[in-house]
């Protein structure tokens, strides 16, 4: 099946991660442009765009990404663009564990000043990064989302009742904005929910990539505002 991605650009953040690196590899494998967005890893960030950036050096590049800051998104998105003259996939996929709660902490013992970070820092980046990038993918009548979140049971023990807040966010992101048209505009966002299967074994990451991938493809010509959940048995 042709995925319609070679030469296409694609940004990954949280791209020094499990899941980022193999969604990394998995684009570069299928001819796209990769940037790799990081937070604090930038040796291994560099290290992986060495390996993807192909003999003529120019098809990966590492850069920063912080998500305490809100013009962090706004300029990442314009250095793909300047770069590559446009951003055609995006996969928001950086996510802030946060501390866990001390042993036997109830929700209502949670200040604000312990959850409210792990809300923002979870939610508000995705939403900003979201806002740059769909706009030239709106221009250009073409464009895939794709927001990653963790399944519930990978949260659990995290002070998970606020990350479940943030991961609802990106589920309903994914929703409005396929109802508000745009799909209509070329721009299919999706979540992708990545987690262990019934039996407990997390999925690979290479599983939700494979996911990322078609999601992210022109092979996917209909598959809007849709969460699935990547946690079947291998």
């Amino acid at each position: 099946m042709d995925l319609g991605l070679e030469g296409r650009t694609v940004l990954v953040t949280g791209a020094t991660g499990a899941v980022g690196r193999a969604a990394a590899r998995a684009f570069a494998d299928q001819g796209a442009r990769v940037a790799l967005a990081y937070r604090h890893r930038r040796d291994a960030a560099e290290e992986l765009a060495a390996e993807l950036a192909g003999p003529n050096g120019g098809r990966a590049f590492a850069v920063p990404y912080a998500l305490e800051d809100s013009a962090s998104p706004r300029w990442v998105v314009a250095a793909v663009e300047e770069r590559w003259g446009g951003l055609d996939v995006l996969v928001a996929n950086a996510w802030r564990w946060g501390e866990r709660q001390g042993a036997g902490a109830r929700f209502e013992e949670v200040s604000e000043q312990d959850w409210l970070p792990v809300v923002a820092d979870n939610l508000a980046p995705a939403i900003r990064t979201v806002q740059c990038a769909v706009a030239g993918m709106r221009k250009r009548g073409w464009g895939r989302i794709a927001l990653v979140s963790p399944h519930p049971a990978l949260v659990a023990g995290h002070g998970g009742e606020f990350h479940g807040v943030a991961k609802a966010g990106l589920h309903g992101l994914a929703r409005s904005l396929a109802e508000g048209g745009a799909g209509a505009d070329g721009v299919l966002v999706n979540a992708v929910c990545a987690g262990p299967p019934a039996a407990g074994e997390a999925s690979a990451p290479e599983d939700v990539a494979r996911v990322l991938l078609f999601l992210c493809s022109a092979a996917n010509a209909a598959v809007g505002g849709q969460t699935l959940t990547v946690a079947g048995a291998r």
